[in-house]
């Protein structure tokens, strides 16, 4: 049952939940569905930009107390734990930094926030230091997965920082929610670095296998039998499997989008920049996404970034 008061919290065992877009949605249900939050004694409190999805989830769990607040401050002040996961660097700035009601504005003594999000390893630093000068704990979390996994519980988690509080939820909050957690640092920062790797390695592979694909049909082969070829072979891998055959009937429904994609990218490229490191083959990839997400005729930036694909096709075309 939803509900908006705070009559039934005791802070200490409330667990919070900010964000509920394509991948929070999933997120929060598993913590239902195990059990980990949803009860009288520790429902789960809950904050989203657009309300609706609050109130879609509630339906979705109508046996559990789901309460819903008005602003992210509300639902840090009435839990000890908050999840956090926004769709983009700009919307999770203003959302911790909201000054009378964002995130950091409900931290004190004994709140923690754990924040799963794709940021700047910078902007996790500055909020981690944020929420440590104001008495809290912080965990930089990033999730590898997209909308399946985290409907299936098997995100894997990437995180750094406080110690404590990532043996306290390895084996319930991260345990639903994902396959795996891997704690890199007490640093916060490397979780990140982490996430970028797995990420531009992701988005390398698959629009290298929309070259390949491009260049088989370009020369007169059937992509869907190049598709099963692949599967056979040593290069077979789930994101082939998974992403090829939709591509060559242009199914891209949207698991993970291709401007978030092209966002890790971009932050990738920036990372091995710095590192002074070789990265031609990522970069490559990085302006094949930038130029599909810039491209409005072909209208692809919502779009799985498996649609890379349209862009190397129009390309080729041209």
């Amino acid at each position: 049952m939803a509900s908006n008061e705070s009559s039934a919290l005791a802070s200490s065992s409330a667990i919070g939940f900010i964000g509920l877009g394509i991948m929070g949605q999933g997120m929060a249900a598993r913590l239902l569905s195990e059990g980990v939050a949803g009860s009288t004694e520790k429902p789960l409190v809950v904050w989203n930009r657009t309300a609706s999805k609050c109130s879609d989830l509630a339906k979705l769990f109508p046996d559990k107390t789901i309460i819903v607040k008005n602003t992210p401050k509300e639902v840090v002040q009435a839990c000890g734990i908050t999840y956090s996961i926004l769709s983009t660097p700009q919307v999770a700035k203003e959302v911790f930094h909201a000054a009378e009601t964002g995130t950091l504005a409900g931290v004190g003594p004994g709140k923690s926030i754990v924040d799963c999000a794709t940021l700047a390893e910078t902007t996790m630093q500055e909020m981690e230091q944020a929420v440590i000068d104001k008495g809290g704990r912080f965990l930089e979390a990033p999730v590898s997965g997209s909308k399946g996994p985290a409907a299936q519980g098997t995100l894997i988690f990437l995180c750094a920082g406080n110690k404590d509080l990532f043996d306290e939820i390895k084996n319930t909050g991260l345990q639903a929610m994902g396959k795996a957690s891997h704690l890199f640092s007490e640093e916060v920062g490397a979780g990140t670095r982490a996430k970028l790797i797995v990420n531009s390695l992701m988005g390398t592979m698959l629009a290298a296998l929309g070259e390949g694909l491009a260049l088989a049909e370009s020369v007169g082969l059937d992509a869907n039998k190049m598709v099963e070829v692949i599967g056979q072979g040593a290069i077979a891998n789930p994101m082939f499997s998974l992403k090829g055959p939709k591509m060559v009937v242009k199914d891209h429904a949207p698991n993970f989008p291709l401007k978030h994609a092209h966002k890790d990218m971009a932050l990738a490229c920036d990372m091995a920049k710095k590192a002074n490191v070789e990265y031609s083959v990522m970069e490559s990839a990085e302006k094949l996404y930038r130029n599909a997400r810039k491209d409005e005729a072909l209208g692809v930036a919502d779009e799985d970034f498996s649609a890379v694909y349209e862009q190397i096709k129009k390309k080729q075309r041209t």
